[in-house]
This record gives structure tokens, sequence and C-alpha cells, in this order.
């Protein structure tokens, strides 16, 4: 069996950016890793608070979890002053997550001049996917 992977290491200027940018991240316990144009990178740690029945992180905060990620992506895709909000979302879910810490990487799969679409992925301590999401971002010209 592989050995578990170390959480990898926030940043403490794009995480307090991401804070700043979108509130809701701080309460989820989102500490952000890395974010280009080519995909943003974040974790967060398993927490009974965040669970469902039998100690599984609740697929809802997954979800938000990905959006935000998946959103904070499609702003580094768009031009300078735009802004985003989600259209749509769907997500599959292939494992459970009750302990450790999960990776939560998201890329864009189309950027076009009126929406970009991203693709996120939840990965947990052992690298084994635990949930895909597909969004598509509007993009909203000031």
């Amino acid at each position: 069996m592989k050995s578990r992977e170390e959480k990898p290491a926030p940043d403490p200027e794009l995480t307090q950016m991401g804070h700043e940018m979108m509130p809701f991240t701080k309460a989820l316990g989102m500490e952000v890793v890395s974010a280009s144009p080519e995909n943003v990178m974040a974790c967060a740690h398993w927490a009974a608070e965040r669970c469902t029945a039998s100690g599984v992180l609740h697929g809802g905060y997954l979800m938000a979890l990905a959006d935000s990620v998946g959103a904070a992506c499609a702003v580094f895709c768009m031009p300078q002053n735009a802004t985003t909000s989600t259209l749509e979302s769907k997500t599959n879910f292939f494992r459970p997550v009750t302990e450790g810490h999960v990776t939560i990487t998201a890329s864009p799969v189309h950027v076009g001049r009126s929406t970009v679409v991203v693709q996120t992925d939840i990965v947990n301590g052992d690298d084994q996917l635990v949930s895909r999401t597909i969004q598509t971002q509007a993009v909203k010209a000031d």
C-alpha cells in the first residue's frame, strides 16, 4: 500500500488573497498552494464538523471546495477586471474521505469570451481521486 503523502505546503500570501476575495474560503479552512492560468491548487483538512454520517467529509463541503478553487482558476483565465459566477456545476464522487487532508486542483478545459469551463479534481492523502467537478463560469466584463 502506498504511504500517505504529505499535505502540499500552502502559500500564506495566496491563501490570504483567496480569503479576501472569497471570504467563504476561510470558513471552509481552504489554503491555497499555487495559482496560475494553467491550474490552481489548494488543500483542506478533514474535520469532524465538516462531516456527515460515519465521519465522512460532507459532499456539499467537497463541492464548495471544488467550486471555490474552480472559480479562482477561471479568474486567472479572464481579462483583467472581469468577474465570474458559476453558471453550472456537476460533481461525481468516487470515494469517501474519513481522515487526513484533501488536495484540490482546478484546470481550464475551455476559455472563451463569455464562459470558462474548469475541471476540478479532489484527491485524498493517498493521491486517490475523491471527486471530479466540471463547472462553467460566466465571464462578466466590467
